[in-house]
């Protein structure tokens, strides 16, 4: 495209009027094309506006006729295919710790432009499978809207197919357990540069109800504002529509909402982000104003985030991209009728059959390490306690697997329906320390017990604190590392209901899981024969495992966990029910 420079002018002179054309040589006014002259047209309005406000030669627009002034110019050079902005690659982020920054979310911060995967997780977690297919049954409508019509059309279905009738509490609730961990996945290094960099004050405005972005963008991004879509909702719950006085965040509506938040102390952002023309408007307000390019980029290291994504919930574990969400959704029949002869597998067969039955109905059992001889082969010997990583509740029976016996297992807030599906014994704790000690101390004279120190499940490469009861009541302890692979669904939950954590593991096409027995803990790193006090016993156990797994140590507890996801301490009153096998 040709090139256009401007010439400015002092006082003195009369208002600028040369143009060079196409690398400086001149070029004759009658012959430039029809796009060409509007944009000399615009452009020289623009400067003629500058540069008497500037010289004082002329009475000063007012504010509101500039910033028109300047978006026709852009709108014009957009049109005629010149980027009016300066890429994200070309923005210098030293020295910005006193600068504040405005940006966009989607297309922006992160690196696709499409929410719908993130109104998909908020239509499965509300909804189940129903709701997730009407999004994708109104996906083609809104985009057709968002090509023919306009944005805000487009937002408005995806925001009636994934909210509508949902309870507001369960939206907020997804925000804050689910989406982080996808966001976090998704964040652009280009932009995250330049908007990290800016400490004073970071303002994000999204066409996305901002119930589902804030969490995210405050926690882990660090904003001090952000401004969005508004729901509209009734007695608790969304109705699908969204707030008729803002209506959709798109548009001039940026730009008015970065004027309300600006507007408190009269301030303008030093450094606007975007990524497509409806940004435009409040981009222009910012003293300096990027375009975030689509090209395909790698992601932020989500280490490199304000606040790293330790704890998330939720049942899907793929982003749920168009495509991947309609295979979702038409896997979900011959899925669950797949989970139950899983199931049934391990529950009826004998436990050295259920490797080979794994193996056969496409769960792979990978075994590493050497397994222990059963309990009580050597005279004098008490059971085997096994010390385990807890990925998932099936840790114990895919233990008993790789032995080819069954373990019993010390379990909590495990739901009745697992517990009767289970084919092993699981006797529930009581989180009374001496009641929990005396039954375990039971247990491992009839033989092996296996046990998850964590207390709770972790599905990121972390290792919750480690319990030092286990430590202190036999020598026999054998450290295992376990680790499950799953392609689309999870297979644990904090918020939902607990009896469908098998179904879900089982529901996966291909899950794998991994068991690693370590070598037996030496007797001087014991409690009863080495002296060690037991918190230093768990601690040694909890850093072996996590080197075998390469994850990070926390001192993190199943506590911690319940807090962030379901907001409270997880703590479950239920009767005991042992199960004897």
């Amino acid at each position: 495209q040709p090139t256009v420079y401007f010439t400015t002018t002092n006082r003195a002179q009369s208002p600028p009027s040369r143009h060079y054309i196409n690398s400086g040589a001149p070029a004759h006014r009658n012959r430039l094309d029809s796009t060409q002259k509007h944009r000399a047209r615009l452009a020289q309005r623009l400067e003629l506006v500058e540069a008497s406000a500037a010289h004082r030669h002329y009475p000063a627009p007012r504010r509101g006729e500039a910033r028109r002034t300047k978006m026709e110019s852009l709108l014009a050079a957009a049109a005629a295919g010149v980027e009016p902005f300066p890429s994200v690659d070309k923005c210098d982020a030293s020295g910005r710790g006193s600068h504040a920054v405005a940006a966009d979310l989607d297309g922006t911060l992160l690196r696709s432009r499409s929410p719908f995967p993130y109104y998909a997780l908020v239509a499965f977690e509300t909804g189940g499978w129903p709701r997730l297919l009407l999004l994708l049954l109104l996906a083609p409508l809104a985009t057709l809207l968002g090509i023919a019509a306009s944005e805000a059309a487009a937002v408005r279905v995806l925001v009636f197919a994934a909210t509508a009738g949902a309870r507001v509490s369960s939206i907020e609730s997804a925000a804050q357990a689910v989406l982080p961990r996808f966001y976090a996945a998704d964040v652009h290094p280009g932009a995250w540069r330049v908007f990290s960099a800016c400490s004073r004050r970071r303002v994000v405005l999204t066409s996305t109800p901002r119930i589902m972005a804030e969490p995210f963008l405050r926690e882990c991004l660090g904003a001090d504002a952000v401004a969005g879509t508004e729901l509209a909702t009734w007695r608790g719950r969304a109705t699908g529509m969204v707030h008729t006085r803002r209506g959709v965040l798109v548009g001039r509506r940026k730009a008015e909402a970065l004027h309300e938040i600006f507007d408190e102390d009269g301030d303008v952002p030093d450094v606007g982000l975007g990524d497509r023309r409806s940004d435009y408007p409040f981009m222009c307000q910012c003293k300096e104003a990027y375009i975030v390019p689509s090209a395909p980029v790698e992601a932020v290291s989500m280490d490199q985030l304000r606040r790293q994504v330790i704890f998330h919930d939720g049942r899907l574990a793929l982003r749920p991209t168009p495509l991947a969400a309609l295979l979702t959704v038409l896997w979900c029949p011959a899925g669950f009728v797949l989970a139950c002869l899983r199931i049934a597998a391990g529950a009826l067969l004998p436990m050295p059959w259920v490797y080979y039955a794994f193996w056969a109905l496409g769960v792979r059992v990978v075994v590493k390490g050497s397994p222990p001889p059963r309990a009580g082969s050597t005279a004098g010997r008490t059971g085997v306690l096994f010390a385990c990583s807890h990925r998932t509740l099936l840790d114990p029976i895919f233990l008993s697997a790789a032995l080819g016996r069954p373990v019993a297992a010390v379990t909590y807030s495990l739901s009745r329906l697992s517990e009767m599906l289970s084919p092993i014994r699981t006797v529930r704790l009581s989180r009374n320390r001496v009641t929990d000690a005396a039954m375990i101390t039971r247990l491992l004279q009839e033989g092996d017990l296996a046990i998850c120190p964590e207390g709770t499940t972790s599905r990121e490469p972390f290792l919750l604190r480690f319990s030092a009861l286990f430590a202190e009541l036999t020598d026999e302890v054998v450290p295992v590392a376990m680790e499950s692979r799953m392609g689309m669904f999870h297979g644990t939950t904090a918020r939902g209901w607990k009896g469908m954590d098998p179904f879900y593991f089982f529901m996966n096409p291909s899950p794998v899981y991994t068991v690693t027995f370590l070598s037996k803990l030496p007797s001087e790193l014991t409690c009863s024969s080495g002296g060690r006090p037991s918190h230093e016993v768990a601690n040694y156990i909890q850093r072996l495992i996590a080197a075998t797994l390469s994850y990070q140590c926390t001192s993190l507890t199943r506590k911690d966990k319940y807090r962030a996801l379901a907001g409270n301490d997880g703590i479950v009153d239920v009767k005991p029910m042992n199960k004897a096998r």
